[in-house]
């Protein structure tokens, strides 16, 4: 019977704990918004009224005002403004407010360039 090298089992190691990091990396604080997210984004539902925020991706994601369907959004400390349905780039990620509700806010933010 032949064991795999040591060499080879430490290069198996990180892609066994490849999905342990990817859930890790999203998370959302406190009961005002909640995460779902994949490899690279994450979509957040923030909800209204309330302060509410996310750790995603590395980074925090906060709401900080709904005017009509305008969002403004802090996203690892910059302010960007988004309209319902479209999207903007902040600090290298992409940011596109998926919907708007009187009590909830989806937004998908996606990238991790950083800055």
């Amino acid at each position: 019977m032949t064991s795999f090298p040591v060499r080879r089992k430490l290069a198996v190691l990180p892609f066994l704990l490849l999905p342990l990091g990817a859930a890790a990396a999203c998370s959302g604080e406190g009961t005002n918004a909640t995460t779902d997210c994949g490899v690279n984004s994450c979509t957040v539902t923030f909800d209204r009224g309330v302060d509410a925020s996310a750790s995603i991706l590395g980074i925090k994601a906060e709401l900080v005002k709904v005017e009509g369907q305008l969002v403004t959004l802090k996203i690892a400390g910059q302010t960007v403004t988004v309209p319902a349905g479209e999207g903007e780039q902040a600090e290298g990620f992409d940011v596109s407010v998926q919907s708007v509700t009187k009590d909830k806010v989806v937004v998908k933010i996606s990238g991790g360039g950083g800055g």
